[in-house]
């Protein structure tokens, strides 16, 4: 999330203190990513430092004031223009998280993937919910009409993207189930004996092999994404 041009957007619309900056971002974005005084305070100084934003006075109540420069209009245009790079995607934890359990001995896979479609469905029930609200408020019309429509496409996003998250984990579990019969079970690797230790005898029992990642036999149905 781009902190720095979502402020910039901002204040193109005229001078803002960073107070009013940080509440009207919140009521543009429904307060999906919140922003606390700090963080907007913060990226003001480096716009200001990187001459994009000056100090252009105070209000009546003393608020000192920022406005956007032409190198800022410059750079907001652009950010405007330019596609979003995917080519170095952001870290997905849910990703990361199934790679690790794949072949982990201490973990039942399915039951990673069964508790994450539990929670996906339910958030998005939640913005769709959300989303229906939006509506009544952008249909209704009012002084926060722009602000109202984009939460709504924010909203809507955060939908998608739940949608294409819970057909994902359906995908997952499918696969693994295919490839069940042919992956190999997972072992710990044994520790290194210490220097000078002995080495166990030949008497000793085997260790018994780890028992193989359990996988689900019947993929639950996939959600229906309400719109």
């Amino acid at each position: 999330m781009s902190i720095r041009h979502g402020l910039l957007a901002l204040l193109e619309r005229g001078p803002r203190y960073g107070s009013q900056l940080r509440t009207e971002f919140e009521s543009r974005t429904g307060s999906t990513w919140p922003l606390n005084v700090g963080q907007v305070y913060t990226t003001l100084n480096r716009l200001e430092r990187d001459g994009m934003v000056a100090q252009g006075g105070q209000d009546e109540a003393g608020h000192a004031l920022y406005a956007i420069t032409d190198a800022g209009l410059a750079e907001l245009r652009t950010w405007f223009e330019k596609p979003v790079d995917r080519t170095s995607p952001a870290r997905d934890e849910l990703a990361i998280k199934l790679a690790m359990a794949v072949g982990a001995p201490c973990v039942d896979i399915r039951d990673v993937i069964q508790s994450q479609r539990r929670h996906t469905v339910k958030a998005m029930q939640d913005y769709t919910r959300l989303k229906a609200q939006a509506l009544v408020a952008v249909e209704s019309g009012g002084a926060r009409e722009r602000d109202d429509v984009a939460w709504l496409l924010v909203l809507e996003q955060l939908i998608f993207q739940t949608e294409a998250e819970a057909r994902w984990l359906d995908h997952c579990e499918a696969r693994l189930i295919r490839l069940s019969t042919t992956m190999p079970p997972a072992s710990p690797s044994a520790p290194t004996p210490a220097s000078g230790s002995a080495s166990p005898s030949a008497a000793d029992p085997a260790p018994a092999p780890a028992a193989p990642n359990p996988i689900t036999t019947t993929p639950a149905p996939a959600p229906g994404g309400a719109r």
